[in-house]
């Protein structure tokens, strides 16, 4: 039989591919990957039309099969990307932040000692209250006060003159008196009696009527054409914030110590005498103080609110039983309290609360969040600078580093023989009205310098109410830190930053003094005797 009666009937693949240009044939897809390919066929024994019609299409549009492309894949792009970053540029990127390096034509060539205090203030940046005004409504707008986190109060509408303030270190007060954790004067039990039984009615209670349970601090006015060599001196005094006002005495802007952090973080590279301090460590600036006190991540929630509302504290640090920071809670905290249905959290640990601050803030923000709240005395200042402005805080934690080198753990290798022992603090604390309430602050720990190291085993109070403790490995980042030496807050820096310059800032321990007076007396005594047996003074304003 010739050749050519053995081609099919059916049209050829060549006339396919006349009649539709798109179809492509290939006789390794004919065939198969996995087949041979079949023997052909000399000349001399005819031939096959259909070999050299597929010959020819496929001359022309040759598609190649998954089997071909897997014998000559592309080039990797690994071969073409960049080296990452060694571990020393990383630790090099961290302790050296890059700022703002971009010139604001607004300072360029001035001084900042005389750039005017109305520069930096932002429209509609004042929440005000009246005197009249319920507890309830005042949260509200105190909620709504970010980034000052401070609601004026007048004493009616057409008022432009502040009389007082109302923040969370004051909303922290009034929940302690809700809830039966404060401890009165004698001649106030009935107050807060008559405010904890309002409360539970849900009755609406002024801010009149609170006022005795407030801490008053200083209100310090400065006009909006003063230069900023007159506010940084005043907030390295220790003041937190100084109310702008107009000609005509009125209120009209609210500038914080964090609010002249920024501007100094973000203009540095316009005014060199403070942009030269940022590459300085904090060891070498010797800024910052090693008398501080922290609260055991096993203690009950409600006694780091006691302990900051009867301290003036606006935050305290939350250490493990070796003293290793392990979070921190602050008043601005205290929002996620406001509901009765997240009263149960002050039985909680202060583990578990830190777990629900960065819960929530992750909702808030749509993402995982763990800030961090400590530096070591090898961070420059341009570090801490750029986490206070990072995290919005008003103060670092320093740990120790067991070494400068990058390589070394953050978190040193300590052994419980040479740890100093916790001193707790048990204040004798009634609710009002009610002798011989459990008292709260029994876990707060004073930290005590280095140096006053003793071989007693540290002991860690027991975790009361229903809730479980999260342990402090659970939560990413927390054994990142070190065991907790030292502070440095926004007033050791715009103190550093005027003495730099020539300006002499009123002593911040007097400050801090008359806001620990404004508190409330009920630790102080043990507080007093651990000064007594030799651990050192113990700083609560920072």
């Amino acid at each position: 039989m010739e050749s050519s009666s053995e081609i099919p009937k059916s049209p050829s693949p060549g006339t396919l591919a006349s009649a539709n240009p798109g179809f492509q044939v290939s006789d390794t897809a004919l065939s198969g990957a996995s087949l041979p390919s079949p023997p052909e066929r000399s000349s001399s024994q005819g031939g096959n039309p259909l070999s050299k019609t597929t010959s020819n299409v496929s001359s022309h549009s040759h598609r190649q099969s998954f089997a071909e492309n897997q014998r000559h894949p592309p080039p990797s792009p690994r071969t073409q990307r960049h080296p990452s970053f060694t571990q020393q540029a990383i630790q090099d990127l961290m302790n050296h932040p890059p700022p703002n390096r971009h010139q604001n034509p607004r300072y360029v060539g001035r001084d900042w000692r005389d750039i005017a205090i109305g520069e930096l203030l932002q429209p509609d940046e004042v929440k005000w209250a009246e005197l009249d005004t319920s507890i309830q409504e005042a949260t509200k707008t105190l909620f709504q006060s970010s980034p000052n986190n401070v609601v004026l109060v007048r004493q009616d509408s057409s008022s432009k003159e502040a009389v007082s303030t109302f923040d969370h270190s004051d909303l922290n007060a009034y929940l302690l008196a809700v809830v039966g954790l404060a401890k009165p004067e004698e001649e106030q039990v009935a107050l807060y009696t008559d405010i904890s039984v309002k409360a539970q009615s849900q009755e609406e209670i002024p801010l009149r009527t609170l006022q005795p349970i407030f801490r008053h601090e200083e209100l310090v006015k400065l006009p909006a054409d003063s230069t900023l060599d007159k506010a940084i001196e005043v907030f390295g005094g220790g003041i937190h914030r100084v109310l702008v006002t107009n000609k005509d005495s009125e209120v009209v802007g609210i500038l914080s110590q964090l609010r002249l952090l920024e501007f100094f973080w973000y203009e540095a590279v316009n005014f060199p005498l403070i942009d030269r301090l940022y590459t300085i460590p904090l060891r070498d600036l010797q800024i910052g103080t090693q008398q501080i006190i922290a609260i055991n991540a096993d203690a009950p929630l409600a006694d780091a609110l006691f302990l900051m509302s009867s301290e003036g504290l606006t935050s305290v640090a939350v250490v493990d039983n070796g003293h290793n920071v392990v979070g921190n809670i602050s008043t601005v905290d205290v929002r996620l309290l406001t509901n009765a249905n997240s009263l149960p959290l002050l039985k909680a640990s202060c583990m578990h609360f830190v777990s629900v601050i960065l819960s929530e803030r992750g909702v808030e923000h749509g993402r995982d969040s763990f800030p961090v709240f400590y530096v070591n005395p090898y961070s420059t200042l341009a570090h801490t600078v750029a986490k206070l402005v990072a995290t919005q805080s008003h103060r670092m934690w320093v740990v120790e580093s067991a070494s400068p080198s990058p390589s070394a753990p953050a978190t040193p290798l300590l052994q419980a023989s040479n740890l100093p022992p916790l001193s707790t603090l048990s204040p004798p604390v009634a609710s009002p009205g009610r002798a011989g309430s459990p008292a709260p602050g029994s876990a707060a720990v004073v930290v005590p310098p280095p140096g006053a190291i003793t071989t007693s085993t540290p002991q860690s109070p027991s975790a009361q109410g229903p809730f479980t403790s999260v342990p402090a490995s659970a939560l990413p980042g927390a054994g990142l830190s070190g065991r907790l030496t030292g502070v440095v807050s926004l007033t050791d820096i715009l103190n550093l930053f005027a003495k730099t310059s020539g300006l002499r800032p009123l002593d911040p321990s007097e400050q801090r003094a008359r806001r620990r007076r404004s508190s409330s007396c009920s630790v102080r005594p043990t507080l007093d005797t651990g000064r007594d047996n030799g651990r050192g003074s113990v700083d609560f304003r920072r």
